[in-house]
């Protein structure tokens, strides 16, 4: 008996010195990776306060189309059935710890007569090495980086019904441009025709004309097509076939999310906080899988009692019995071995994995506020342009009236004018999808 436990014991040493070795020798990595995160979570607070993302564009019509895409979006809603799924499975993990409770019931037949038993057992792990609350502790980082991840999913929807609404907005006064582009054309067409048949034009200037005509139908019919599918892009976004947008001639307003501390304004981005928990959730099971080669005590009491009678069974002087079970894995194959070095190197990737996103956070920060510089002064050259070409079509327009000027220059100056608005428009709405794109990048989103 000596012998015995002095066996034990020695194989409990060894376990237990081959689990602080492997597991002090990898803290040092995740370490670093834990402190990535207090210099941006211990900002929440302030983060709170930031402006949401659906703040940043004020349209009554849009707050519809997010609200309508919040409730029926099928990817969202997948999202949040993945949620509740790890909500369950947390709850599994989480019933390791507690003690079990089974009651049996038997009932035989025989010449004797009838017979029945009954038993009552708990039986519970003892949690010795914090095997099961390490478990546990993975399964809350699992649930906590699904909840980040539950965030993401609606910051994105509502990010593309922004992009949607503003891309269905310049497709619409892209069209209505062409739109006023050909009436011009038809007009001038109708004036070098006229001209033409008295002998006061040429061949060449009446097809210039009809090409610029055709030209121009052939952008709206495009523009068009262009419409129908932004239209469709909101459908899908909302889930409803059947959606309906009212026209819009203008840009809603979108103001420029606050950019004075990108580093606390990253605390409220979503996946770098589901990449923080998985780094944890990993780290956690490392330390499981390390335990998992110590040894595990378990006990179980149990009440039994058999009578003529199922009520004499249970409620009449039932034997009780405990028993201590502990059980030390010896030999299987190296298989407890590699599946620890499997979690601590995962656990490792998870590390580099976090460091890639919180890179490519900044990365996105950096580029959205270069962007809204660049853009911001294209769109000031434009504003300058679009004045400048209206004046010099004006002018044209009455020297060719007073016949200083030829038809074909005059239609050159007031094709550069629509040029330029069209330019404009399509410049205004790559600024204002950066504005969202910065929004983004520097945690903005929407309320669970």
């Amino acid at each position: 008996m000596t012998y015995q436990l002095t066996a034990v014991a020695l194989i409990l040493l060894l376990l237990s010195g081959c689990q602080s070795f492997s597991a002090d020798d990898h803290r040092e990595a995740i370490e670093q990776a834990q402190a990535q995160l207090p210099a941006w979570q211990s900002q929440n607070d302030s983060a709170q306060t930031a402006t949401e993302l659906s703040q940043l564009l004020s349209d009554p019509q849009l707050d519809q189309l997010i609200a309508a895409s919040q409730a029926a979006n099928p990817s969202l809603q997948q999202t949040l059935l993945s949620l509740q799924i790890a909500y369950a499975q947390q709850q599994l993990t989480r019933g390791d710890r507690l003690p079990s409770v089974d009651l049996g019931l038997a009932t035989s037949d025989g010449e004797d007569g009838s017979s029945n038993s009954a038993e009552l057992s708990v039986s519970w792990e003892l949690d010795l090495w914090r095997k099961l609350a390490d478990a546990d502790s993975a399964a809350k980082m699992d649930l906590a980086s699904n909840e980040a991840s539950w965030q993401q999913a609606q910051d994105l929807l509502v990010a593309n019904v922004m992009r949607g609404y503003l891309n269905y907005a310049q497709q619409q006064q892209l069209v209505v441009l062409e739109q006023q582009r050909l009436q011009l054309l038809q007009s001038n067409e109708a004036v070098i025709l006229e001209r033409y048949r008295v002998g006061l034009g040429d061949l060449e200037a009446l097809d210039n004309a009809k090409t610029s005509t055709a030209t121009t139908q052939a952008t709206i019919a495009l523009y068009q097509q262009q419409l129908a599918n932004s239209i469709r892009t909101l459908q899908q976004l909302t889930g409803d076939s059947e959606l309906s947008v009212a026209g819009t001639s203008t840009y809603p307003h979108v103001s420029q999310p606050l950019a004075t501390l990108p580093i606390q304004d990253l605390s409220r981005r979503p996946d770098l906080q589901a990449a923080y928990f998985n780094t944890q959730s990993a780290y956690y099971s490392s330390k499981v899988a390390y335990k998992s080669m110590l040894p595990s005590i378990s006990l179980q009491a149990a009440l039994t009692d058999s009578a003529n009678s199922m009520q004499d069974a249970l409620f009449t002087s039932p034997a009780w019995s405990l028993l201590g079970q502990l059980t030390a894995p010896l030999y299987q194959g190296g298989q407890l071995k590699a599946q620890a070095e499997i979690a601590e190197l995962e656990s490792a990737q998870s590390y580099w994995a976090y460091r890639e996103i919180l890179l490519a956070a900044v990365l996105e920060v950096d580029e959205a506020i270069d962007n809204e510089r660049n853009l911001s002064a294209q769109i000031a050259h434009l504003d300058t342009a679009v004045r400048s070409a209206t004046r010099s079509s004006d002018s044209y327009l009455k020297k060719y009236r007073q016949g200083l000027v030829d038809i074909v220059d005059l239609l050159s100056v007031q094709q550069q004018q629509f040029d330029v608005e069209s330019q404009q428009i399509q410049a205004t709405y790559n600024h204002l999808v950066n504005r969202i794109d910065l929004g983004l990048a520097l945690g903005l989103g929407v309320n669970q």
